[in-house]
């Protein structure tokens, strides 16, 4: 059910105008590698990519972007048994990074000469959409982690705390 409603979040949000990589899909992918069964947690956002790239568009470095996503639910799932703060943090720069890096590669492949200027000029040029895909990898994963552990911790503090089990 959690997973269905991350889906349809995620769908929903990459339609919802918002500034450039300003996206809820890596915190999303970190989520559920967290909260939900490992055998689920990778498909929550290749499915919220898939879905939504269809209606969107397909491009040339779909494998990458679509990888890149799955490696950050693979982060999420190691998380789950080092889950902190710190731990959460980090992981949403590294999410960030990681997208970075490897959506850019596949960007120079497809579109820059091969060479090591045309990588230099592919990353240089990609700086300002990093700077929003950290700051909507930050903020998103601190209002999803953020309300999923104080909504569970106000569940364990009343009478409904066997919903919770």
């Amino acid at each position: 059910m959690i997973a269905l409603m991350m889906i349809m979040m995620g769908i929903t949000m990459r339609f919802l105008p918002h500034p450039y990589n300003v996206t809820p899909i890596a915190a999303i992918a970190l989520f559920s590698g967290v909260y939900l069964n490992k055998k689920y947690a990778p498909w929550v956002p290749l499915a919220i990519m898939i879905l939504s790239d269809l209606v969107i568009g397909l491009h040339n470095v779909i494998a990458y972007t679509w990888g890149s996503f799955i490696l950050v639910a693979l982060i999420g799932m190691w998380l789950k048994n080092n889950r902190t703060v710190l731990n959460i943090g980090i992981a949403a720069i590294l999410s960030s990074f990681l997208f970075f890096v490897i959506t850019n590669f596949g960007v120079w492949l497809t579109w820059y000469p091969r060479s090591i200027t045309g990588l230099i000029n592919c990353y240089t040029l990609a700086i300002p959409f990093y700077r929003s895909t950290l700051l909507g990898g930050i903020m998103y994963t601190a209002a999803f982690f953020g309300l999923y552990e104080l909504s569970a911790r106000a569940i364990r503090n009343t009478k409904f705390a066997y919903l919770a089990n």
